[in-house]
């Protein structure tokens, strides 16, 4: 039973729901990157996203998009954010899912990636470009590693293709609330309960909710439902905009600690 696993059951024996946290890796600096997400486990974030800077990173919008920009720009690389995870493992348990596309990992090789991702700490993976039909050029070497895979699906996935990538999903589905890209609207409460629950008839497995969630209230709302929610673009917006205060990790702290609030 790996981190991610573990986690969930234990948040479900205390009657709590996940927090699961996204930040752009090498924005504004590796060495922030660190400290930030030591900051955000002692608020009681349960579950981060790491994630991998891509030039091209189509599925998420204008905040993460510039994000990943200025990571690259300070020469953040698949190789350096696996050093990091190998940093923060040697004082955390934090479950950990790198979260990027596709074309970094071919293009470090998907054999030594797993591998590589294995030994460095790394609990899972959410390959956003990645379709289940084309997956298995990856989860070859990724399933046999251990590394849970993350899998999408959306308020546009139909009946039978849900029914396909949850025969395969692990570690925990992650739920696109919006059509769109991270951080372009707000969820619709009752229809995201609706779809939710629908969901629920064909899988036991964990469902976090991401996209468009930024406050305590709303997080509470979903929670209410859901087994988790996934808060990206508000964290990463707040990370830029406060990068030349010294209380930087303090500041994010306290709103990640206000939404874990929000989850009990």
């Amino acid at each position: 039973m790996g981190r991610i696993e573990n986690k969930f059951k234990a948040l479900q024996i205390k009657n709590e729901k996940a927090l699961v946290v996204y930040l752009t890796a090498g924005d504004p600096s590796l060495e922030m990157t660190k400290k930030l997400i030591l900051g955000l486990e002692e608020a009681g974030v349960d579950i981060l996203e790491i994630g991998v800077p891509f030039s091209d990173p189509t599925a998420d919008g204008p905040v993460i998009q510039d994000a990943s920009q200025r990571a690259l720009k300070t020469g953040t690389t698949l190789e350096k954010v696996l050093h990091l995870v190998t940093d923060i493992r040697k004082t955390s348990e934090i479950p950990l899912v790198l979260f990027g596309y596709y074309n970094p990992i071919f293009a470090y090789g998907a054999a030594k990636f797993a591998q590589r991702a294995q030994k460095a700490g790394v609990d899972g993976i959410l390959v956003v470009d990645l379709p289940p039909e084309e997956a298995e050029e990856l989860r070859i070497y990724t399933d046999s590693a251990g590394l849970d895979f993350i899998s999408l699906v959306a308020p546009t996935t139909g009946m039978n293709r849900m029914k396909s990538i949850l025969q395969k999903a692990t570690g925990f589905l992650y739920y696109i609330s919006i059509t769109g890209v991270t951080g372009s609207a707000a969820p619709n409460i009752l229809d995201l309960s609706k779809e939710i629950m629908n969901i629920r008839k064909w899988t036991r497995m964990p469902i976090a909710v991401g996209f468009g969630i930024s406050s305590a209230s709303q997080a509470r709302n979903i929670a209410a439902f859901s087994d988790g929610v996934v808060i990206g673009s508000a964290l990463v917006k707040m990370i830029h905009e406060n990068r030349h205060d010294g209380n930087v990790v303090g500041m994010v702290s306290a709103y990640a600690r206000e939404i874990k609030e929000a989850l009990r």
